[in-house]
């Protein structure tokens, strides 16, 4: 470690507060009733409930997502026996990772016991606390007779991450690897440096995966473990002993398909490298120093695949990947233990995933390189939302399955969906919208169908069955980005292409562009370079003609370029006069929509009313009844400001036209999330509860607001939804992200399947 490294890991746990855990209350204590539900006399309800069925604990209490991570600090990767005290660092770190990567909520247990019966009888008294027990960094063998003992007297889930999940995340590595070099698990010969805790749970779980007993060989600190050795053995290394001669590595490296090092640096030499199989997979994972470096590997040899516990290098093996989710869905099913099953489950869930072409997420992790399943990346991403969508399932499945879970989940999509909605702020909300495009798929054309951005988002599309994509771009550009992505896009069988530079309906599309501009000045030859450079205009050109339903725009250039290109050949839906943004923000406390964030600058009190009209049926998409504030620094009269007025003046055309809906205005921002505050000031108040679509007096203010709470606020902006065109084709913001197209690809859908785009009936 730098001295700079060192000095900011110190600084990183200093300050702002020290350490990186604290308690945080999921129930309001604002009020006298809130302290009598939450304390005495309310709490006492719980209890009996609890007592007259001990099961309720698992929805009364946080119990059910409650892990406890315990060490005596015996063993603490790369440092030894440090102690406890020492050890909590560590531990505070792995609690963090349980919440970042899998919401589950963590105690860290630093307990001051080297016996491992003390140690047993401490843990196993702490039962009722935990719906699962972490054990890290307990030296060896203590650690298997700790584990052992717990899973035999403890009806919840005992999980020693240093054996298992080291054991899950190398044996999916090994899968992988053997899959990119043409070899399977029966067939390979394996060879280890170590013969520790983690060494002997990965030996253990490859054999029950299928690697034959035969053709494993375990190496350690004293050499061969063969049989009959005294040295250095314990039960757990004997079951794994080998019937051979051979004293040390060098020795039993020949030929070997596979090196598995948990053990020390440098101990697997270059030249010993040389006489391995064709094709060698060569797992060094010793933390800081592999057993052999990388490099090293390539001097010698130019067919290995290689693996380490580096994040410097490729194919870093790294537990993170693991024990979040696993946990996750085990404590989701009440899993009484996590089984063979369970693991196995998770090992195959893990391999999978690294097959699938990667996430915008990840690529932006890692420096914005695209990584395709191949020798250089054979496991996950720590950083791969999809991580805990994938293994979660596969282990809660498992569990049923298997028959130690005590909360089986009857429906595993709604599950999955619901783990989406917590990687994917949006997921949740934009459920319904999915739901309704997948059931009548429409032709969805993408202005920009070279950025990768897009591409992402049109596999998405292609996965979920929301659309048809057709990309505009050049054939050859968009042919080398899906290979780079390893997307499974294929032009012709799931997707379409239109290329700008030559495509046989060109001369219809310059042509139909022209009929539309020839009276504001666009000649001919003006149209025809237009249509053959401007791809908005091409997507704006094909929605219009029917050749694609609906259209996404806007990921490159101005919001502004962009939207006179569609406002000029969409134009305006019936009974509409004007354009408008509708933006949905989703914030820690909720969500609401707000209008209009990017079109028009300075609406009169009719442009409001009608923007409010259609941006309550984007609303209405999401499955939400919308609830109306039009905002204003005036509350109820309070001034008589010309803003002021517009806003009073728009809600009362809006109640003209359209008496079914939920409006009320002019109001002050906060009021329109404070019910009581709002009826002490205006008791006569047409809205009830808080309201959901906020519309602004003009552009400055709607857009200000969107870009402070998505700065300031954690918010995440769902659009702009263009409305009050003729056709559904919205246009984006530049930094929009895969996922922001993939939802609006689903709006866009939603669009064209409602046809009409003009005035609602209310």
């Amino acid at each position: 470690m730098t001295d700079e490294l060192q000095q900011a890991a110190l600084n990183y746990h200093r300050h702002p507060k020290p350490g990186k855990l604290a308690i945080e209350a999921t129930k309001p204590m604002t009020t006298q009733r809130d302290l009598a539900l939450a304390y005495s006399p309310g709490v006492a309800a719980a209890c009996a409930e609890i007592v007259a069925d001990p099961a309720a604990a698992a929805s009364l209490t946080s119990r059910a997502n409650m892990v406890g991570v315990v060490t005596n600090g015996t063993a603490v990767l790369g440092l030894g026996n440090i102690g406890p005290l020492a050890a909590k660092p560590v531990m505070e770190g792995k609690a963090v990772l349980f919440k970042k990567f899998a919401d589950i909520d963590v105690f860290d247990l630093e307990l001051n016991e080297t016996d491992p019966d003390r140690f047993i009888e401490a843990v196993a008294a702490m039962e009722p606390t935990f719906g699962g027990i972490n054990l890290e960094d307990i030296k060896a063998p203590d650690c298997f007779y700790i584990e052992r003992h717990l899973r035999e007297r403890m009806r919840i889930p005992v999980f020693h991450d240093d054996q298992h999940g080291t054991a899950i995340i190398v044996a999916a590595a090994v899968l992988n690897g053997l899959r990119v070099v043409g070899k399977t698990l029966s067939e390979v010969r394996l060879v280890t440096s170590g013969a520790g805790a983690a060494a002997l749970a990965c030996v253990d779980l490859l054999v029950k995966m299928g690697l034959p007993k035969a053709n494993l060989i375990l190496t350690d600190i004293a050499g061969v473990v063969y049989r009959g050795r005294a040295e250095e053995m314990d039960d757990f290394k004997a079951e794994f002993a080998a019937d051979t001669a051979a004293c040390g590595l060098g020795e039993v490296i020949d030929g070997a398909d596979v090196f598995l090092g948990l053990s020390a640096p440098d101990v697997l030499k270059p030249e010993m490298v040389a006489r391995m199989a064709a094709k060698p997979l060569i797992m060094a994972l010793a933390n800081p120093v592999p057993e052999i470096m990388p490099d090293a590997v390539e001097a010698v040899r130019d067919d290995a695949v290689i693996a380490t516990g580096r994040t410097d290098y490729p194919n870093q093996v790294n537990n993170v990947v693991v024990f979040p989710f696993i946990f996750r869905g085990a404590l989701d099913v009440g899993a009484t233990a996590i089984n063979e099953e369970m693991k196995i489950a998770a090992v195959h869930a893990i391999a999978d995933l690294a097959t699938q072409e990667s996430s915008e997420i990840v690529a932006k992790a890692y420096g914005g390189a695209a990584i395709a399943f191949g020798p250089e990346y054979i496991i996950p991403k720590p950083f791969d939302p999809r991580l805990i969508i994938e293994i979660a399932p596969a282990v809660a499945l498992a569990a049923m399955a298997s028959g130690v879970a005590t909360r089986p989940i009857a429906d595993l999509d709604a599950y999955r969906a619901d783990l989406e909605a917590f990687v994917f702020r949006s997921g949740q909300v934009m459920r319904p919208v999915f739901q309704r495009a997948k059931q009548d798929p429409k032709r969805l054309v993408y202005a920009e169908g070279e950025d990768e951005r897009v591409l992402r988002a049109a596999q998405a599309v292609v996965d979920e069955g929301l659309a048809r994509p057709i990309l505009i771009g050049r054939p050859d550009v968009v042919a080398h980005r899906i290979d780079k992505l390893g997307l499974r896009l294929r032009v012709g069988e799931n997707c379409d292409l239109t290329n700008p530079l030559l495509d046989e309906r060109y001369p219809r599309y310059w042509q139909r562009y022209h009929s539309l501009m020839a009276r504001r000045g666009v000649t001919p030859a003006r149209a025809r370079e237009i249509v053959r450079t401007r791809p908005t205009t091409i997507a704006a050109l094909m929605v219009e003609m029917g050749e694609a339903e609906a259209g996404i725009c806007g990921t490159v250039g101005r919001y502004l370029d962009h939207f006179s290109e569609v406002r000029d050949v969409i134009g305006l839906a019936a009974g509409a006069h004007d354009f408008s943004a509708v933006t949905l923000m989703l914030l820690q406390g909720g969500v609401f929509f707000l209008a209009d964030t990017h079109v028009t600058y300075e609406p009169t009190a009719d442009d409001l009313a009608e923007m409010a009209m259609l941006a309550a049926r984007e609303v209405r998409r999401f499955g939400i009844q919308p609830k109306i504030a039009m905002v204003s620094h005036s509350n109820f009269g309070s001034t008589d400001h010309p803003s002021a007025q517009k806003m009073r003046a728009a809600t009362a055309i809006l109640r003209d036209l359209a008496p079914d809906l939920e409006v009320e205005g002019e109001m002050h921002g906060d009021m329109a999330f404070d019910a009581l505050a709002r009826a002490e000031a205006f008791p006569e108040s047409r809205l009830a509860g808080n309201a959901n679509l906020l519309i602004m007096p003009n552009l400055d203010t709607a857009n200000i607001t969107m870009n402070l709470l998505k700065s300031v606020g954690n918010g995440l902006p769902v659009g702009p939804m263009l409305i009050g065109g003729a056709k559904p084709l919205h246009v984006l913001n530049q930094s929009v992200t895969a996922r922001g197209i993939l939802n609006m690809s689903a709006v866009a859908v939603v669009d064209a399947q409602d046809g009409l785009r003009g005035r609602p009936a209310t």
